[in-house]
C-alpha cells in the first residue's frame, strides 16, 4: 500500500489505487486535443531482440492519447536499422527513428564537432540529446516524456502516469520523475541507488554542510529513475551529461533552474524490473564501477559550480564518512529484507560498498586532472545561435525521400535518419 507522506521539498503523487488507468487515459485523450505529447524511447538495436521492448512495444500500442514517438536507435548497422524500423511498425503511434550509426545523422554531428557542439562520447546521454533535438525541430507536443527500454515489468499504466502531472493543465508541474521499489526476483535491486547515491547524500551533507541543492537531491525517492515527462518549454535550455550521470545531471538542471514547486515526483509502479549491469571490480570503464565514477563526478561538478571545493584531504573525509553511512544503510537493508521475506547477501553489499568508497577518490582525481572537461553537452539553444538553421536541417532530414531508409505507412510519412 502507497504511503501519503510529503517529506521532501519537492511534491510526491502516489498511487493510492483509486483511480482506474481507463479513467486517466480517458483525461489523458481529453488533454491531448490542446496539449499534445510526445514520447522519446533511446534503445539499443540489441534491445530488440530482449524481452522488455516487444512488450513495451505492445502496450505503447494500446494507448490512444500519444501524438508522436520519436525512437533513438543505438549500435546498429543498416541492416539492423532496416530490421528495427519492421520491428517498431507494430506501432499504432506515428514515430521516427533516428539512427545514431546512421550517415545522416553523422554528417550532421560532424558539422557540430567543427564548432565544439557534439557530444564527445556516445551513450544514452548523446542519444537522448539528439531526440531532444528531434523533438525541438518538431515542434508539435507540449509535453514530452521519456523512458527507457529494458523495463522487463512495464505496462501502460506507468505510462499514463508519467505524462499526467505535467500534461493536466490544473498542475504547475514543469518537470515529473518516476519511482518505484526496486524489489524483483526475491532481493532487493537498484545497488547504485541503495549503496551509492543515497549515503554519498548523507556524507556531502555532513562533509561540506547543508545546502538547497543536496536538500532537493535527497527528496527523491528514486533518484536514477530512467523515467521523466518534461513540458516542452524546458527542452531548449536543458544540459544533458554525455556519460551515466545523466539521471543525476538532469535533476541538478532542475534544481538550477526551477522553483521546487515546479518539481514533482510521481509512484510509476509496485514493481520493477530491467536489465542489470555487472559491478565490474576489475574495468572501471564497464559496469556500475563506471557508472558509479561518474554519478560521483556529476556530483563533484555542480557542487564546484555553487563554490564548494574539493582537496585531496576534503575527498578522503568525504570517502570516509560515505563508507560509514553505507554501511549503515546496509543494516538497515538487512532488516528491511528479512521483514520481507527477500534474500539478502551482506558480502556482496559490501563489496559494493568497498568499490563505490574507492571509486570517490577516482572520480576526484579525474575531476584535477580535467579541469576543463565539459560536465554538459551543450544546450539546443547554443546550437541555434550558433548554426541557426541546424534544427530546420534536422527536421528536414526526415522529411526527404532521398536522405535515408523510408517508408509510407497507414497515410503517414515515417523515416530513419
Amino acid at each position: 500500500m502507497s504511503d501519503f507522506s510529503q517529506n521532501g521539498i519537492i511534491s510526491t503523487l502516489h498511487d493510492f489505487g483509486s483511480k482506474s488507468l481507463e479513467q486517466i487515459e480517458k483525461e489523458l485523450l481529453g488533454f491531448s486535443k490542446e496539449r499534445k505529447m510526445e514520447l522519446i524511447l533511446p534503445c539499443l538495436y540489441s534491445e530488440l531482440k530482449g524481452d522488455a521492448l516487444p512488450k513495451i512495444v505492445s502496450e505503447i500500442s494500446k494507448t490512444n492519447y500519444i501524438n508522436h514517438i520519436i525512437i533513438g536507435l543505438d549500435q546498429a548497422s543498416e541492416a539492423q536499422a532496416r530490421k528495427a524500423w519492421n520491428f517498431f511498425e507494430k506501432l499504432e503511434t506515428p514515430f521516427t527513428i533516428l539512427w545514431n550509426d546512421g550517415p545522416n545523422l553523422k554528417k550532421l554531428d560532424r558539422e557540430l564537432q567543427k564548432k565544439g557542439l557534439a557530444p564527445n562520447e556516445y551513450g544514452k546521454g548523446r542519444n537522448v540529446w539528439y531526440c531532444i533535438g528531434m523533438s525541438i525541430a518538431r515542434d508539435s507536443a507540449r509535453s514530452v516524456a521519456l523512458h527507457d527500454c529494458d523495463i522487463k515489468t512495464y505496462d501502460r499504466r506507468m505510462l499514463a502516469k508519467l505524462f499526467y502531472p505535467v500534461v493536466n493543465p490544473l498542475f504547475n508541474f514543469e518537470f515529473c520523475k518516476g519511482f518505484y521499489p526496486r524489489v524483483a526476483d526475491n532481493k532487493m535491486n537498484g545497488r547504485v541507488a541503495r549503496l551509492l547515491v543515497f549515503p554519498i547524500l548523507n556524507a556531502l551533507e555532513k562533509t561540506i554542510g547543508k545546502s538547497d541543492y543536496l536538500d532537493f537531491m535527497k527528496s527523491f525517492k528514486y533518484p536514477l529513475a530512467g523515467e521523466f515527462s518534461f513540458r516542452r518549454n524546458i527542452l531548449p535550455e536543458l544540459r544533458i551529461s554525455s556519460d551515466w550521470g545523466i539521471e543525476i545531471g538532469i535533476l541538478s538542471e532542475m534544481q538550477r533552474n526551477f522553483s521546487p514547486q515546479n518539481i514533482c515526483q510521481v509512484d510509476l509502479a509496485d514493481t520493477y524490473d530491467h536489465k542489470h549491469q555487472d559491478l565490474s571490480q576489475d574495468d572501471e570503464k564497464k559496469g556500475l564501477s563506471r557508472m558509479s565514477i561518474d554519478i560521483i563526478k556529476t556530483f563533484i561538478k555542480k557542487l564546484a559550480t555553487q563554490g564548494h571545493s574539493f582537496s585531496r584531504e576534503q575527498l578522503r573525509s568525504l570517502k570516509a564518512t560515505y563508507y560509514r553511512s553505507a554501511l549503515d544503510l546496509i543494516d538497515a537493508y538487512r532488516a528491511d529484507a528479512e521483514m520481507n521475506g527477500l534474500k539478502f547477501d551482506s558480502h556482496t553489499e559490501e563489496k559494493a560498498v568497498e568499490l563505490f568508497s574507492s571509486n570517490i577518490i577516482k572520480a576526484g582525481e579525474d575531476f584535477y586532472l580535467n579541469p576543463m572537461d565539459a560536465p554538459f553537452i551543450p544546450t539546443w539553444s547554443r546550437v541555434k545561435s550558433a548554426i541557426p538553421d541546424f534544427l530546420i536541417r534536422l527536421e528536414k532530414a526526415f522529411r526527404d525521400r532521398g536522405s535515408g531508409i523510408y517508408k509510407i505507412l497507414n497515410h503517414h510519412e515515417y523515416k530513419i535518419l
